[in-house]
């Protein structure tokens, strides 16, 4: 098996997460397609119709980027648990399920009005979204794009709920007059997008960390099935502000014609379409680069200091082998210390002696008479001298 089979990012994230992520992700979609095309289908005159277009259009793109790349997921996860696919194959069936939720989601736009040119870009602006996510879901990173697609759902409802208490909010940052109420928007945007940022560095950090901790409790589990590298937390973190780019990009190219046609509404809808496109981009980058921040730093603060931490196995390895040469090493020196000997006689080394002295059978004085072996088997010779 090879590194990149055996790469912890590669590894399929659980089906029930992946469920949950798609019916959120989907659920969300539904909702702003069902409220764009109540919003279009209210207006009275065709130029409200258009603005209405223009402000529905980059939510629904974004949405439907979210819920391409869930899907995809999905039907990659269930697709896998039976046949093994390879990277054409995966890239294919994600790409091909993304354009499934595409259309899908094009029809409720389209329908609006059949013969209208303007729903007709837009539904083929969000299918091109949703076909986009489903080709990003096709990388071998299935826990990271499912991490910063769960942590995108959360910005969004971050989104929803700041937007209801709106008023509240900007009244907080000092609204009042014209000059006040632009101030405080522009500080409104700027801490939706800040806590927004923050949101999806914690939440994709958390999906990742739980999927580590459940690789590590499995009893199949091995060294290369756990722990990402810090840098897939920090682009599972900077995922919600890159799809929030890509979507921008979106409306702006292949949904030009809808924002040009809401800027020949007036001059101000042109200024006003030129400064909300502007701050969709802004926030979209900080969201980018507070959710990489905040996943490095949640990264970095379960990190221990080498101080503290066990040794690797490595460094096991190699203070055992170095505990064993230190021991054979005294053990040559003392097999090799001198022993003291009489004067002029050889030295000898301690097991030598040692081994003589084992050898020498032990003497014994009898009456002083002299010495004889104790033990020893007498011969005729010591008996005569013990009888004399």
């Amino acid at each position: 098996m090879t590194d990149r089979q055996t790469a912890p990012e590669t590894i399929e994230e659980s089906r029930l997460t992946v469920a949950l992520l798609a019916v959120a992700a989907v659920g969300w979609t539904a909702a702003m397609l069902w409220s764009a095309r109540a919003s279009i289908t209210s207006r009275a005159d065709a130029a409200m119709e258009v603005t209405s277009t223009a402000y529905a259009l980059p939510g629904a793109v974004s949405a439907d980027l979210v819920a391409g790349a869930a899907v995809a997921l999905l039907v990659l996860t269930l697709v896998s648990g039976r046949w093994t696919l390879g990277a054409t194959a995966r890239f294919a069936v994600a790409t091909g399920s993304g354009l499934l939720v595409g259309v899908v989601s094009a029809i409720p736009i389209i329908t609006i009005n059949t013969l209208g040119t303007i729903y007709a870009a837009v539904g083929g602006t969000v299918a091109a979204a949703a076909t986009i996510g489903g080709a990003l879901a096709g990388l071998r990173l299935p826990r990271v794009i499912a991490a910063a697609a769960a942590a995108s759902v959360g910005v969004f409802l971050i989104g929803f709920v700041l937007n209801l208490f709106q008023e509240p909010v900007l009244n907080a940052f000092g609204a009042g007059d014209t000059a006040s109420s632009a101030n405080a928007a522009q500080w409104f945007s700027y801490s939706q997008a800040a806590l927004s940022g923050l949101a999806a560095g914690l939440i994709s950090y958390a999906l990742l960390r739980r999927a580590r901790q459940r690789d590590a409790s499995s009893p199949a589990a091995d060294d290369t099935a756990t722990g990402l590298r810090w840098p897939m937390y920090a682009l599972a973190g900077a995922g919600p502000g890159m799809l929030l780019v890509i979507g921008e990009l979106l409306s702006r190219t292949a949904g030009a014609k809808v924002l040009e046609l809401a800027g020949k509404v007036s001059e101000l809808e042109r200024t006003v379409q030129e400064l909300l496109s502007t701050a969709r981009l802004n926030n979209a980058l900080i969201v980018l680069f507070a959710g990489a921040l905040t996943a490095i730093f949640a990264v970095g603060r379960t990190l221990g200091s080498p101080a503290d931490e066990a040794d690797s196995p490595a460094e096991e390895a190699a203070a055992t082998t170095d505990t064993g040469t230190r021991a054979r090493a005294d053990r040559a020196s003392w097999d090799s210390a001198e022993v003291e000997t009489p004067d002029g006689a050889e030295p000898e080394s301690r097991d030598s002696a040692q081994a003589e002295d084992s050898a020498q059978p032990e003497t014994q004085d009898v009456g002083g008479a002299g010495t004889r072996v104790k033990g020893a088997a007498e011969t005729p010779r010591d008996k005569s001298e013990a009888g004399a």
